[in-house]
């Protein structure tokens, strides 16, 4: 069983650290990726908290959440957006003496006597809706809303993001700026996607000609980019979805020679630890993915103590991180 010293050998810092990122000290002065770091390697070294959550009590009584994410687990290895959001949850539950149950897409729901709220971590598909519907009217998306619903959400707004890169490139002198990303339902464009789309198109800088979409993966940013630089001409400016599909993109930009961010720019989303160890360094808008995950917790517990029957959203700030890629 891997231990505190393991962690900390590893991330190539003092045990207290270790400790105090993993027990999410506020007080602690680390640097974004130090943290990053060292839950990543907590992560693959499975590290489990010698303190149990079912002997802890919250001061309103024993809590229970269950955690419904919408992807596979594996997809928190190659983006560890995802990860960061469930360390959110488990440190806040840890936090407020909450057992916590996560079940991932295509496993069964686990046999709950009592429960006090559902966490829904990204798009949830119909089935997953009913599911948490037949279990409790308590239930909070966390990276996902809708407007109207009856349930809480607590998310990033992503078509804020979408229009301030494209206010950013235009105020660089862009005339013409092309978007890779993916797509969370087949053929269908996210938010991030439309809102580039429609005001990129008000802004006369967008066209449908350069847009491109595949998969949330580097893989796909590496297919995706070097089909766009099969044409003749291509945008000297780009929104990338995240930062996991923009590894991909830059190494399609250096096979075919181009600089950056002399021939190309781009930008993308999430800012993970490897951000700043691409090259160049990736420009990044900064999502607080944490703390999606520990609001998300906090609401479902505060719904259930005052009865409150309004949902609300909230939306966690971001922060648009300029490096390398981008003059």
């Amino acid at each position: 069983m891997a231990t505190l010293k393991d962690i900390a050998a590893e991330a190539k810092v003092s045990q207290a650290t270790v400790s105090r990122v993993l027990n999410d000290d506020p007080t602690l002065n680390v640097k974004e990726e130090t943290k990053h770091r060292i839950l990543e390697i907590a992560e693959k070294l499975e590290y489990k908290s010698s303190s149990s959550r079912k002997a802890q009590v919250s001061a309103t009584g024993q809590h229970t959440i269950l955690a419904l994410y919408s992807y596979q687990q594996e997809l928190e290895i190659n983006d560890p957006y995802y990860l960061a959001i469930r360390h959110g949850i488990e440190t806040q539950c840890d936090k407020l003496g909450i057992e916590l149950t996560n079940c991932y897409a295509s496993a069964a729901l686990p046999d709950l006597k009592r429960i006090t709220g559902i966490l829904i971590v990204g798009k949830p598909s119909a089935s997953v809706r009913q599911a948490a519907a037949a279990l409790t009217d308590n239930v909070c998306f966390i990276d996902f809303h809708e407007p109207g619903s009856d349930y809480d959400a607590v998310d990033i707004d992503l078509a804020r993001i979408s229009k301030e890169i494209i206010d950013f490139f235009i105020a660089q002198g862009a005339k013409r700026i092309g978007f890779i990303g993916g797509e969370d339902e087949p053929g269908k464009a996210d938010i991030r996607e439309a809102a580039f789309v429609e005001y990129g198109r008000l802004k006369g800088v967008v066209s449908e000609k350069d847009i491109w979409r595949g998969g949330f993966s580097s893989s796909s940013g590496y297919a995706l980019a070097k089909d766009m630089l099969s044409g003749e001409t291509w945008p000297a400016a780009l929104f990338v979805a995240s930062d996991s599909i923009a590894i991909g993109v830059l190494r399609a930009i250096h096979e075919k020679g181009l600089r950056i961010p002399e021939d190309i720019s781009l930008i993308s989303v999430n800012d993970i630890p490897t951000a700043r160890f691409t090259f160049p360094p990736l420009s990044t808008v900064r999502i607080h993915s944490e703390m999606m995950g520990s609001q998300g917790v906090n609401l479902l517990i505060e719904k259930a103590r005052d009865g409150r029957a309004l949902p609300l959203q909230v939306f966690v700030p971001s922060k648009l991180k300029l490096r390398g890629t981008t003059r």
